[in-house]
């Protein structure tokens, strides 16, 4: 009779498949539009793109100083209770946008909401360590799949309701969506292994991420590709208005083009999680790269939304790869007791990479224009992809494997 059940691993993931899709869609509902209530809300109308780098930025930087303590907290308590203070913290911090009439409360908000992310890398850790080692590259595959598919509503819906209701409504939309998400994880079952708490520090879990083959590389290209990632960020709307968008729409014009990677990552997330567990990791992660690098160089040439639009999508069909190997090879290198605080670690490189990617692209659009931001991270994405290349020919020349499927380059996941 057990075994007509479905598998807890597949309810797990599909459950929280659906509270990471509510979660980033509630996130992207208002987070692209930053520029514009800046401006028409807060009344900024000088240095709006740095304004917009540091709102954003800032949220970002405190999740990845905290990052650390609560993947603790996650291999000690779990997962799952980690899910729920995230998803109810960062439903208040959204319906506190709504009170906010000046930026400095604004950016206070944004540390607030710094405080309580989590949610993202709390669904890996519980993913990864609750799923059979065979299934492990398809369930990173397709747990990308649903911030990709959040990223597609969310913007496309905020630019709907900022018409309706505004940009403030918006925040109320996403604290009650973020809440739904939260909501959902109380269904999760998340099995743990009997084992001995130990009292660790960030310091301690950086030794022994460094002494785990492979995982300090992975952090590297986490830092370097999600700054190259959210370097754009903070000018795309006002990017959108050049190329031809129309001001009084452009954040509907705006949510088109953000969510063209998003349907991208969709139809290639789960293949791509395949592809990975037949032909390896590595490899996948250099295809991405290549491709997602080529792909932003080709960004430079938009003249218009459409054009702007497909090329986003086909730069999304490649890119669609770079994460869920990332994540696969964390869970792959980090040892089981291990894995919640590698995880969190890889979090802290991925928010130091959108700090400084924010950052950047408001500095840098407002100081040599926004073509140049495409053509930077069009040469960090080849230079990742190269350095991957680089790192798997070595492996090549020391095991004679090559970039084997699911074995080489590490420790094998852990049952």
């Amino acid at each position: 009779m057990e075994n007509t059940k479905m598998p807890h691993w597949k309810r797990n993931l599909y459950i929280l498949w659906f509270g990471l899709f509510f979660n980033h869609m509630a996130y992207t509902l208002s987070v692209p539009f930053f520029p514009l209530f800046l401006q028409n809300d807060l009344g900024i109308q000088s240095g709006l793109e740095v304004w917009s780098g540091i709102s954003i930025s800032i949220s970002f930087l405190i999740s990845g100083l905290c990052a650390p303590f609560w993947g603790s907290l996650a291999d000690r308590y779990g997962s799952k209770l980690m899910l729920i203070r995230s998803g109810v913290g960062l439903a208040i911090a959204h319906l506190a946008n709504y009170f906010v009439y000046d930026p400095f409360t604004f950016i206070a908000v944004r540390i607030f909401q710094g405080l309580m992310a989590g949610f993202n890398p709390a669904s890996i850790t519980l993913v990864g360590t609750n799923t059979p080692e065979k299934h492990v590259g398809y369930a990173l595959g397709v747990i990308s799949t649903s911030t990709a598919a959040g990223g597609i509503l969310g913007p496309l819906v905020g630019g709907v309701l900022s018409h309706w209701i505004g940009l403030r409504g918006c925040f109320i939309a996403s604290g009650i969506i973020t809440l739904l998400s939260a909501v959902m994880v109380i269904w999760v079952k998340e099995s743990r292994a009997p084992r001995t708490v130990v009292r660790t520090s960030i310091l301690g879990d950086l030794k022994k991420a460094a002494s785990t083959p492979g995982l300090m590389r992975i952090y590297g290209l986490i830092l370097l590709v999600s700054t190259s990632v959210l370097i754009i960020e903070p000018v795309l709307t006002l990017y959108v208005v050049q190329i031809g968008g129309d001001v009084s729409s452009a954040t509907l014009s705006a949510g088109i083009v953000f969510s063209a990677i998003g349907v991208a990552t969709v139809i290639m997330g789960p293949r791509w999680g395949r592809i990975g567990g037949k032909i390896g990791y590595e490899k996948t992660l250099f295809i991405g790269l290549l491709g997602g690098g080529i792909g932003s160089l080709l960004q430079l040439t938009a003249y218009n939304l459409i054009y702007f639009g497909s090329l986003r999508f086909v730069y999304g069909l490649f890119f669609a790869a770079v994460y869920p190997a990332l994540n696969a090879l964390i869970i792959k290198y980090a040892d089981r007791d291990f894995r919640g605080r590698a995880v969190s670690l890889s979090q802290t490189a991925n928010q130091f990479g959108i700090v400084l990617g924010p950052l950047l692209g408001g500095f840098l659009g407002g100081w040599t224009g926004i073509p140049f931001v495409f053509l930077l991270t069009g040469i960090v994405l080849l230079g990742a992809a190269w350095t991957v290349r680089v790192s798997d020919r070595n492996q090549a020349n020391k095991t004679g494997l090559g970039m084997a499927p699911a074995e080489a380059g590490g420790n094998s996941i852990k049952k």
